[in-house]
């Protein structure tokens, strides 16, 4: 007999039973159920709702069971539909009837509310320290590369060289924001929905407030009908990770190019690579391109989840019990990628002098060579026109424009000058961008100097927020 049975006169279906179960992945909500119960149970006591012997019976009950299914020694039934039935099964099967008095006060809708908010709030603290890691790791390689030179691309064409050091800090900026937009979700993610009910409160004088502060959270929520329905905590948690995957999937991209023979910028250390079951000579950057793959997973868990909640009424639906695998697998999923990418960017052999070969062999100085007519008295637009016919020369002899000689230079504008050469080394086209945020090695600096400054700041929440939750 099911434990909501009473009002039905037979069984459900056994493929019901199979379809709507969702004990099969629920089950990793365990330890979240039963620390929610604690909290639950101690307040039921501590208001009277219940007799104090029976609370203190109970919790010591409900201690017992989450040792066992730690343990793997309980018995988890699909009959049972649901993590928050099994939990009450074993509990009333190890302490008896008295068992059945945990519920007193709350549903199946808000009880799930909150476990999704403990299993959340954990897995968003150890995402932001896995970040961390990642951008700690782009830093340190950013700090050996200071000097190190290699083209800037738009549109997948050389554009103008950069730091080495400058490239990879855009992304350790652009995991900055990651870290900021799942602090920012903390704040809505960390409101206790118990004591909503199935969607209208409970009649029984319960202490909302009590329960929050028993599990370490900043507020309660404030309707009931919107604890029970909302997702939209988890709706935002999906779209910050999908951010961090589309990140990580174009870091991945660069690494694989960077990777290839036509580029032969950077060489991936064997612990992070695969080789070929035909083609002995292989070495694939296959870490990279799985991450990169992985993306696709992960947006489609938001796009899942938003197609779920689009059309539903309030309050509580069945449909919501979509809302689990999804983020589930995502925190898997972002907690597998990040974990790898720290120690692959750690160890990737940068292959500095391939970089600078390339730099010195492409036209991605032309734009200096433009700004040093206007300096010499030349309007822009013309000083465009005359690099692109210069450029357009080059080309035609087989030439880059430091390859040129003077005269040859000299055909196009009689203001180029001697030192004409000095201005388009690629050490000078470099440190020439010396403004807040540019490629000279000073502002990269600045940069890494920020970032190890953010990186402490975010290691203080962490910390700060995991002391809580294991309070």
């Amino acid at each position: 007999m099911k434990l909501w049975g009473g009002r039905f006169t037979k069984p459900t279906n056994e493929l019901v039973d199979a379809y709507t179960s969702s004990i099969g992945f629920d089950q990793k909500l365990a330890k979240y159920d039963i620390q929610g119960s604690l909290a639950h149970v101690a307040m039921l006591g501590k208001c009277g709702i219940i007799e104090q012997d029976e609370a203190e019976t109970i919790a010591d009950g409900l201690k017992h069971v989450l040792n066992k299914i730690l343990a793997g020694e309980a018995t988890l039934s699909q009959a049972d539909e649901d993590i928050h039935m099994n939990v009450e099964r074993l509990l009333i099967e190890q302490i008896g009837p008295v068992g059945g008095k945990l519920h007193t006060g709350r549903s199946r809708n808000d009880q799930v509310a909150l476990d999704m908010r403990l299993y959340l709030r954990e897995a968003i603290v150890e995402i932001i320290g896995l970040l961390g890691a990642v951008q700690t790791a782009l830093t340190e390689q950013a700090k050996q590369h200071l000097d190190t030179i290699l083209p800037g691309y738009t549109h997948l064409q050389r554009a103008q060289p950069v730091l080495f050091g400058h490239h990879l800090m855009a992304y350790a900026y652009m995991l900055q924001r990651d870290v900021e937009r799942l602090q920012d979700s903390w704040k809505r993610v960390n409101k206790m929905p118990l004591g909503a009910g199935a969607l209208a409160g409970t009649t029984f004088p319960i202490d909302r407030h009590f329960v929050a502060e028993q599990l370490h959270f900043d507020a309660i929520t404030e309707n009931s009908l919107d604890s029970v329905s909302d997702r939209d905590f988890v709706v935002e948690f999906l779209a910050a990770a999908s951010l961090i995957s589309m990140h990580l999937s174009r870091l991945s991209e660069e690494m694989v190019q960077w990777s290839s023979a036509e580029f032969n910028f950077i060489e991936l250390d064997d612990a992070f690579s695969t080789g070929s079951s035909m083609m002995p000579q292989k070495k694939n950057p296959d870490v990279a391109e799985l991450v990169r793959g992985k993306s696709g997973r992960v947006f489609g868990h938001l796009m899942g989840m938003l197609t779920t909640l689009k059309g539903l009424p309030l309050a509580y639906n069945k449909d919501m019990q979509e809302d689990k695998e999804g983020m589930f697998d995502t925190v898997e999923t972002l907690k597998g990628a990040l974990g790898l990418f720290a120690p692959m960017i750690e160890t990737m052999h940068v292959k500095q002098d391939n970089m600078y070969h390339a730099v010195r062999n492409d036209f991605s100085n032309a734009t200096d060579l433009a700004d040093y007519l206007v300096a010499k008295g030349m309007a822009f637009r013309e000083s465009h026109a005359v690099v692109g016919q210069t450029v357009l020369y080059s080309i035609e002899q087989g030439k880059y424009l430091l390859d040129l000689g003077l005269e040859e230079l000299q055909q196009f504008s009689n203001l180029i000058e001697e030192d004409i050469y000095e201005a388009l080394a690629p050490e000078t086209v470099v440190a020439a961008r010396n403004i807040p945020g540019g490629t000279a090695r000073v502002r990269v600096q600045e940069q890494v100097d920020d970032i190890e400054a953010l990186l402490e700041t975010n290691r203080q929440w962490t910390e700060e927020q995991a002391a809580k939750l294991e309070g």
